[in-house]
């Protein structure tokens, strides 16, 4: 792999060189390639017009992995590229090195001797870079897959690349995609198929963020004089399944921005169709944009154009279908379950509550949560901004283990547990979440349990009595000024995380006083 970040590929993933030979790396590996060297310029600016003073490094293969082996000014750094240049020259004469990878590369200068040898050889090549692509081919090299930079990422110029070499030595290759994390959303990527990767929590989880928004907007809409920000709060919940869409496009396409741009035309088609109609464009965007950037690289388009080709009709069909289509329905099948919730409530506010806040703590620790109530206060707050369930959430969940640590803090069993507890009980606190703090607690004893259980449910019968709607995953200060009442939010709040403290205090007391009695030899054994 020879290049460097260039001058135009700086702003397409250029900025971080370790992840671009990784990603080549990934696809060369699943194509059964072995990546057997690597010279790469780094520099800290775009190559285009720098001066030989700017800050450099080369970036080469030690062990096995990249590695910065020279940093200095840009002419010094090319002076050690040339180097590395004349070495990888070498193997590629001695037979040791079987096709080239061209990022950006200087055929002419720094990547000479290797380009030069590798003509000798009629070795293939792939790359990307325009002005260097040509200056290859030029030299006469052979390029099997060749295109610019423009509108690439790095997961889809490593795809090309390798495309292009295995179509030439007719191996079958599929492209990894998908994974969590990074510029393309991957942490080290997976074979699976697109479909496998449908994940309604996984969207749900991502789209908080723009929830949280939602229920902040609410809020200030609230304070005297402020009403005008109502018509912000009114835009940004009409555009609630646009961020869904994006997020489901490219989580599913494993893709990046390809996938996130997909998600968002689909979505933009889609929001008449409500959360749930963007959540499915999104869908079946990031299931489309996995197969035609496959079928695209596979047919030999350039990089650029299977990007674009990719980006453009994966979200332009979905969101067609829908806005056509699908609409209707998935607006109507919103509507119905916000109203089958509302239909619940008014038959009987109290048991209602009461009942929710009861199983929600076995839904969160069954694994349930995340799949089923998650994407209902989600699509209560795609209705109207803040949800019933939203409320049992903070009420149920935060509130209660906010009382089981506070608990721990005042009145521990051990010295250790009252450090536990208020790292935890802090968190519940500033920021309405990781309730999990109460695990320990709660799973350290029976009677604890119960507790949280009883807590969460008396508390959502008071958030059932006051016709409370509101969102977690805010700060606890923060909450009662987003639901729909705050003197009953916070009669709730106060009522939750009260009996869970009392009632939890009571238990560590008598537990100690259990412990005092035993005599001592007793407890050593």
């Amino acid at each position: 792999m020879l290049g460097s970040t260039g001058g135009n590929l700086r702003s397409h993933g250029g900025d971080d060189p370790e992840r671009m030979i990784d990603d080549v790396r990934r696809q060369l590996d699943a194509a059964g390639f072995e990546l057997s060297g690597v010279q790469l310029v780094s520099a800290e600016t775009s190559m285009d017009d720098i001066a030989d003073t700017a800050s450099a490094q080369l970036w080469t293969l030690v062990d096995g992995r990249p590695a910065v082996t020279s940093r200095g000014p840009l002419s010094q750094v090319n002076a050690d590229a040339r180097a590395a240049d004349r070495r990888l020259a070498a193997r590629v004469r001695d037979g040791e090195i079987d096709g080239l990878i061209l990022m950006s590369a200087d055929p002419t200068d720094t990547n000479a001797e290797t380009v030069a040898a590798a003509i000798e050889r009629n070795l293939p090549a792939a790359g990307t870079g325009g002005t260097s692509i040509a200056q290859a081919q030029q030299l006469g090299l052979d390029l099997v897959a060749s295109s610019g930079t423009t509108g690439t990422t790095s997961t889809t110029r490593a795809v090309s690349y390798v495309s292009g070499l295995a179509n030439h030595w007719k191996v079958k290759y599929r492209p990894v995609l998908g994974g969590s994390s990074g510029e393309d959303g991957h942490d080290g990527g997976t074979r699976e198929a697109a479909w496998r990767r449908i994940s309604i929590r996984g969207i749900m989880v991502g789209s908080i963020p723009a929830f949280i928004a939602l229920a902040l907007l609410l809020a200030v809409s609230k304070i005297p004089g402020l009403g005008a920000v109502s018509d912000v709060f009114d835009a940004l919940l009409a555009g609630l399944p646009i961020v869904v869409a994006a997020v489901a496009a490219r989580k599913i396409s494993g893709l990046g921005d390809v996938g996130l741009v997909a998600g968002a035309v689909a979505g933009v088609l889609a929001k008449d169709g409500g959360l749930l109609g963007g959540l499915v464009a999104g869908m079946i965007a990031g299931l489309l944009a996995s197969f035609l950037i496959r079928w695209t690289l596979g047919h030999r388009f350039p990089a650029t154009t299977a990007n674009i080709v990719t980006g453009a009709l994966a979200g332009l069909v979905p969101g067609l279908l829908v806005y056509y289509v699908l609409a209707p329905f998935t607006s109507w099948l919103g509507e119905a379950v916000k109203n089958g919730i509302e239909t619940a409530r008014d038959l009987s506010p109290v048991a209602a509550g009461a009942l929710a806040g009861a199983v929600i703590w076995f839904a969160i620790i069954g694994g349930v949560y995340h799949s089923v109530i998650l994407p209902l206060v989600m699509l209560e707050m795609g209705q109207k901004g803040h949800s019933f369930f939203g409320a049992i959430d903070m009420v149920g969940l935060v509130m209660v283990s906010l009382g089981i640590t506070l608990a721990n803090v005042v009145r521990p069993r051990t010295s250790g547990e009252r450090s536990l507890a208020a790292s935890g009980g802090a968190v519940n606190f500033f920021f309405g979440t990781f309730v999990e703090a109460s695990y320990p607690f709660m799973f350290g004893d029976r009677r604890v349990f119960a507790t949280a259980v009883g807590a969460a449910t008396v508390g959502g019968a008071v958030v059932g009595a006051f016709g409370v709607e509101a969102t977690a995953y805010l700060p606890a200060f923060v909450a009662p000024f987003v639901s729909t009442t705050a003197p009953g939010m916070v009669l709730s709040m106060v009522t939750a995380a009260g009996l869970a403290f009392v009632a939890t205090v009571l238990i560590n007391m008598r537990a100690l006083r259990t412990s005092e009695s035993v005599p001592t030899a007793d407890r050593v054994a």
